[in-house]
């Protein structure tokens, strides 16, 4: 499984490149912040919502450490989907956040 790490992420949104990152923590986690422009989709929702993902676009994956972020991109890669997991998650995260 690819992982990125917040500075990485970081450098990619100072050189301007389109990111597609998805939230995957609850709606009280998410109230408290989330990187600008990620979509909400909590861990619980995803076997039903994954078709809302495009397989052709890579998606970052976001949670609270690390672990949901984890099983949400090992599902999503045995269903072929270009995922990422974001190493550390919101704990290691100190960009800019979207309430």
């Amino acid at each position: 499984m690819k992982t990125i790490t917040p500075e990485e992420v970081l450098n990619l949104f100072d050189a301007n490149e389109d990111l597609h990152i998805v939230d995957v923590r609850e709606d009280e986690e998410v109230a408290n912040g989330v990187i600008p422009g990620a979509i909400h989709m909590p861990l619980g929702q995803i076997p039903e919502r994954f078709n809302e993902l495009n397989k052709e676009t890579p998606y970052i994956f976001v949670c609270h450490a690390g672990g949901r972020s984890f099983s949400a991109c090992s599902y999503l890669e045995g269903k072929g989907y270009d995922v990422t997991n974001l190493e550390g998650g919101m704990s290691a995260w100190d960009g800019e956040l979207e309430f």
